[in-house]
């Protein structure tokens, strides 16, 4: 990705002709999450200059009348969407990142946090209620390698007694879908990193959950993983875009969301 992000963030890049960030907040939105926290970095000011200057009947079909004086949109993105925008540092560690927002979390018993560039088709109301039903202090999605390579074993001297395509492996992921509770901050050091000290601490004491997927899961780590995504949306395959399907009811109790961005 590096000609895309010399001129935007990651998140920023585009997919069906909207930034892969607006995707993922569409996601959360669709099942109610609608009240974003965005940490951010590297080329900040382009994601808040493209939610200040957003046009909604831009973007949607919509009815004009009163010689242009009405607008009436028949379809709407972001209308009920609350964003809090906060320059967490350049360089800082995604835990860093989450730290420096702690403040606007008060109060909240459970909030989401995303990487910002990764998208899937899991039911976001089933993850939540499996985390609410334990006593993990962190869980996340947990998914397959949707790319290919061969793990190697071998023995001291070089002999290679085994290889294995990753995708025919039992190996899993991080996903990059978090559910945290309030109490992940307390496990939190100072500049220290989301998936590493805090997340080895509580898996120590046993409060990890790891909750499999075996549906879509598609990172955007490189301009071959963008083509994909644009392939799939342009043919109207897109499974991560589950607020486009009929009939799916969106969550209570809609917890927090922040992008490391």
């Amino acid at each position: 990705m590096r000609e895309a992000s010399a001129v935007l963030p990651k998140p920023m890049v585009s997919v069906g002709g909207r930034p892969i960030l607006w995707h993922v907040m569409k996601y959360y939105a669709h099942y109610g999450h609608t009240d974003f926290i965005l940490c951010l970095g590297y080329k900040g000011e382009a994601i808040k200059q493209y939610f200040l200057n957003y046009n909604e009947a831009l973007a949607n079909d919509f009815v004009l009348s009163g010689g242009g004086a009405k607008v009436d949109l028949l379809r709407t993105d972001m209308h009920d969407w609350k964003i809090s925008f906060v320059d967490t540092g350049q360089n800082a560690l995604i835990g860093e990142r989450l730290a420096a927002v702690r403040h606007l979390l008060d109060g909240e018993e459970m909030f989401l946090a995303h990487y910002g560039d990764v998208l899937t088709d899991a039911h976001l109301p089933t993850m939540i209620d499996r985390a609410r039903a334990t006593n993990a202090a962190a869980s996340f999605l947990c998914v397959r390698p949707n790319f290919s390579f061969h793990l190697v074993s071998h023995d001291e001297d070089g002999q290679v007694r085994n290889i294995t395509d990753v995708l025919r492996s039992d190996i899993w992921i991080n996903g990059g879908f978090f559910i945290l509770r309030s109490e992940f901050f307390d496990h939190l050091g100072p500049r220290e990193d989301l998936v590493g000290e805090p997340l080895q601490r509580l898996v120590d004491a046993g409060r990890v959950f790891a909750q499999r997927h075996e549906g879509f899961w598609a990172p955007m780590d490189t301009l071959k993983d963008n083509q994909l995504l644009e392939s799939l949306h342009a043919g109207g395959n897109a499974p991560w875009q589950v607020w486009e399907m009929a009939g799916a009811s969106p969550a209570p109790n809609a917890e927090r969301i922040l992008s490391a961005a």
